[in-house]
Formats: structure tokens, sequence, C-alpha cells
């Protein structure tokens, strides 16, 4: 594709002499006597590149740089002038232009100032495809506000996106700290009730005797104290969305209310005689086993079903933990920017740690400690000394304890040592599942349960 070029300058054996220069190089060139002219040109045609002189009449090449400011934004600008001077040369980049040459000059001087803004131009646009693509790829690791790279949150993603199209109820599972209101704010902000409102509840956090109320909304003279008629926070969601956090802890009578809300799609205030239409999605959320609970007798069946028409599984961090860097990149980007900090990244050996730790508190945890290392960091990189004590005792407690039981040299007697104990470790970890075992210590399944046999480790 060919470039262009406009030359702008007093001096028409200046303009001759560039013309046929630039002509002989391979650009379209297109000369003018002075700024108005060229305001004229800029509008009609983009160039690539503009030689443009600084003294000349009608209008000057510091005032073109001023009033064509908001047109040159992809155009690389190159002064001349024969009267210049290290302030004339700083005052025109201020005003947008690449480069300044003083005249007279030689014609590989023209050639280079243009190799030049060529080169800034080719790295100016791979770095805007570079970052559609890292945009792209961003896109395909989230999901709302969640990021992550490893396979299984990725399968989250993608059933989560699928599922937001639709006007159905969703039971996300997952350990605390995992995320699930964040993939409930995901899948409403992703819905066609995006514009409308996303209510949090938290169904272990409000009294039992005050949810009722509180969920379905009670009228004047109900109880002591409801002195005036109160919405409750189904109708409040009324086109929108409610996230029915910690939903097993919702007392029983409750249950079979909240059933109804479900199968009815309506209402009835504490107090009330008459039930109401409501047009809500219901999210719902849990740590419990709810298979479990409704088999103990502390959670209604039909409610379960009702609730568990896409049920959305949120991994723990430790199943997870190539996401760990992801993540801690995240973090420090956010802490920097609430904390006025400029940490760029983390020690290889604090990263060990992060990676080898069970992380009981999942996402939730990881982001406290990294805040909490970024408030500590004296350095532009987290180091092993930023983490909390907890993390390098965990250190030296493992340490110490293949010393303890890896007695003598023989590195084959240590390799083995080192690989049952793993094994065991991450058959902890997944309550005993190889297959999920298999994939956090890297190995194909059957090469799991060979060594399983060869270690004599039973389930």
């Amino acid at each position: 594709m060919e470039k262009r070029i406009l030359i702008i300058d007093d001096e028409e054996n200046m303009r001759h002499m560039l013309t046929a220069l630039l002509n002989e190089s391979g650009f379209v060139v297109d000369a003018v006597a002075d700024g108005v002219l060229g305001l004229q040109k800029i509008e009609e045609i983009q160039y690539n590149f503009i030689f443009c002189d600084i003294r000349m009449p009608n209008m000057d090449g510091m005032t073109f740089l001023r009033t064509a400011a908001d047109k040159l934004e992809n155009s690389n600008v190159i002064m001349m002038s024969a009267y210049g001077s290290i302030e004339t040369a700083v005052e025109a980049m201020k005003l947008g232009a690449y480069d300044y040459i003083s005249k007279p000059f030689k014609t590989d001087e023209v050639l280079l100032a243009l190799r030049k803004a060529d080169e800034r131009e080719r790295l100016k646009n791979e770095n805007i495809i570079l970052k559609e693509q890292i945009k792209e790829i961003a896109e395909k690791s989230s999901f709302g506000n969640m990021i992550a790279k490893s396979k299984a949150m990725k399968s989250v993603f993608k059933l989560a996106e699928k599922v937001a199209q639709y006007d159905t109820t969703v039971l996300i599972t997952g350990a605390s700290g995992t995320g699930k209101e964040l993939v409930a704010r995901g899948l409403h902000y992703g819905s066609n009730r995006d514009k409308k409102a996303f209510i949090p509840v938290n169904c272990g956090g409000i009294p039992e005797a005050l949810l009722e109320s509180e969920l379905f909304g009670h009228k004047k003279g109900a109880f002591t104290g409801a002195n005036k008629n109160y919405i409750g926070l189904f109708e409040a969601a009324n086109g929108g969305t409610i996230f029915l956090d910690e939903v097993g802890d919702l007392p029983f009578l409750l249950q079979v209310k909240l059933l109804r809300v479900l199968q009815e799609n309506e209402v009835r205030p504490v107090g009330d005689t008459q039930s109401r239409l409501i047009d809500v999605r219901v999210l719902a959320a849990t740590s419990k086993n709810l298979e479990q609970e409704v088999e103990a007798g502390h959670f209604r069946e039909d409610l379960f079903y009702r609730l568990n028409v896409l049920p959305i599984h949120l991994p723990p961090l430790i199943e997870r933990s190539e996401d760990i860097p992801l993540l801690c990149e995240y973090f420090i980007n956010r802490f920097n920017e609430k904390l006025g900090r400029e940490i760029s990244g983390i020690t290889p050996s604090a990263m060990s740690l992060l990676i080898q730790h069970n992380w009981p508190g999942n996402v939730r945890e990881l982001e406290n400690v990294i805040e909490r290392a970024v408030v500590m960091a004296e350095e532009d990189l987290l180091v092993k000394d930023n983490l909390p004590d907890k993390f390098l005792n965990d250190n030296k407690k493992q340490c110490h304890q293949f010393e303890d039981i890896c007695s003598g040299f023989s590195i084959k007697t240590g390799k083995e040592i080192l690989e049952k104990n793993l094994i065991q470790r991450a058959l902890e970890a997944t309550k005993g599942n190889r297959t999920k075992a298999a994939k956090l210590l890297e190995i194909s399944h059957p090469s799991l349960l060979s060594k399983m046999k060869s270690y004599k480790i039973l389930l």
C-alpha cells in the first residue's frame, strides 16, 4: 500500500527537491506553500507523513500544528527550519510533532527521519494489534469480573456464558471464597435483565425472625413494630435478579415459601391476604452439599430440585493452581491503583510458596494475601518476606518433614518418598478423586493407579 507525504514549505526549490527525492523513494507526494493550504489538504487526504516548515507566510508551522492537532493523530509530522533551536524543537514536540530536522539538510537525513517515523508507525500498529489480541484472550479467559486460564474454570465460564442468556434458575456451588457471587453477577449482567436490579441476599446473615419480612415484605400492623408497608427484596428485584447466597442456611419454614415463589412467580407479604405477581430471576449459591442436607432432613428435596435446574460448580483454588499467577497479576494491578503503589510482579521464590499453599480461603484468601504483600513491599517486586509468616513456616515445615523422612543420600529413595507424599496430598485434597488427583499431579490416570499400587497407597 502506497504511503502519502505532504510537504508544507514556502520555498519552491525546497518543495521541488523534497518531492523529487520522495517520489524516487516510492512515496506519493503533495506539496503546498503554507499552513492554510496544508489544512485544506489534510481535510481531503489522510497522510502518513508531513514535512512542515516553521517560518511561512499566512500560517506558520507552529500555528499549523495547533490548529490541526485533532486531524494529525494518524500522521507523523516532521518539522523543518533554518532558524531552529532546542527550545523550538521541544515546543514542536509538545504540540504533536514526531521529529525535527534543521535546514540545510542532506538527503540521508530526510530518509533517516522517515525510516524512524515509519518504524514508530509499525510499532504503534503492532501494539494496537497486540492489545486487541490480549483483549480477545482475556475475553475468552474471563466471565464477569472473574479471570482464569485453567481448563476447569474455562469450562465454568463457557457454561455460565451460555446459561446467562436464559431466564432459568441456577444453583452455584463451591467452597467459601471461590467467587460464587461474582458468577451470579456475571449471569445477571450477561442477561437481558442487566439494566434492572441485582439484589444479593445472605440467607445466613439475617436473623430468622426478620428473614421472611426481608424477603417477602410485610403489611402495616402485621407485627409489633410494623409501622408501615414494607416491600420485600423479591419485589425490589422485580424485572431483575435476586441472588440467594448460602441458601442452604434458609430455615425450613421459609424453604416452603421460597418453593411457592419459584413455582407460582408470586409473593405474599407477611400479614397480607393477597399475593403479588413478580418477574424475578432467582440465582442461588451454597457452600454446603445440599444433597447431603436433603438426606439429613435439613433441606427440602423438592426445593433442591427446583433450585438445581442448572448447576454451576466452582472448584477450589488448590485444584486450579495454574490460575494463581494470573490472579496475582490481577490483584497486584488492582491494589497498585487502590494504594498508589508501583509493584511490577512477584519473585519466583514467593510465587512458589503461593502455589504450594493449600488455600482454605480460596481466591478471597489470595486477594487478602496480595493486598497485605503490596502494603508491606519495600521494592517493586513482592518477595517471600512480604507474605504472612504461615507461608514461610509451612515451607520450613515441609523441608524438615522431608529431611526427617528421607534419611541417607539416595536420589532414587528420595524421589520415591517425594512422589508418595505428593500423591497422598493430592488424594487428600481431592477427597479421594483419582481423576482430579491425576490432574493436580500432572500425570495420566493409569500412571497414578500404577504408582498407587507400587507405593501401596490405599483409599
